[in-house]
């Protein structure tokens, strides 16, 4: 009999580890919540060509199928999403008559990218996501909710941290704010 191995890449924990991830996540689905950003949770698996629209190099797209295919099936044609940002434009499209917008979402769930693992890289991970949607031009205070959101989890989780925006519009829009129209001069 062959002995048990584990999968590179793929992560077992054991109970405290879990225990210790499921407060990580607890916490940061609280915070979430309590900025407004309600639960969404879609499919693992989409299409190809919709993951391979952004750009991915396919040898990072776990792709499924069975062993033994019939004649003519496209299961083939299914795989694992690698990141959250193609279900929430797929989910939002299909959805779209039915949201309240802006709508704020948050998604935590785990992905899967063909990456050679490595210290602190999986292939398969929990991803946790925040966005706000708008119908037209989404104001600018959402900008500045998400960093708030995060440095909220971090303080919760007695984390040291320090957030670095680098975003012109950001940027521009905190003058705007202040009254100031030109900042592009000193």
């Amino acid at each position: 009999m062959q002995k048990p191995k584990a999968i590179s890449g793929f992560p077992e924990w054991l109970p405290a580890h879990k225990q210790a991830e499921q407060y990580l996540l607890d916490t940061i689905r609280h915070v979430y919540q309590l900025y407004g950003f309600t639960p969404l949770e879609t499919a693992a698996v989409e299409r190809v060509e919709a993951l391979a629209a952004k750009g991915v190099v396919d040898k990072e797209i776990y792709a499924l199928g069975r062993l033994r295919e019939e004649a003519g099936s496209r299961e083939w044609e299914l795989a694992l999403h690698f990141d959250l940002t193609v279900p929430l434009a797929r989910y939002v499209a299909l959805n779209y008559g039915s949201l309240n917008f802006p709508f704020k979402r948050y998604q935590i769930q785990k992905v899967w990218r063909g990456e050679r693992p490595q210290e602190g890289r999986f292939r398969e991970f929990y991803q946790a996501d925040i966005d706000v949607i708008a119908e037209d031009q989404l104001p600018l205070h959402f900008d500045a909710e998400m960093p708030s959101a995060v440095h909220d989890i971090f303080t919760r989780l007695d984390i040291k941290s320090e957030i670095r925006v680098n975003n012109r519009r950001v940027l521009l829009g905190y003058y705007r704010g202040l009254g100031i129209d030109d900042a592009s001069t000193p």
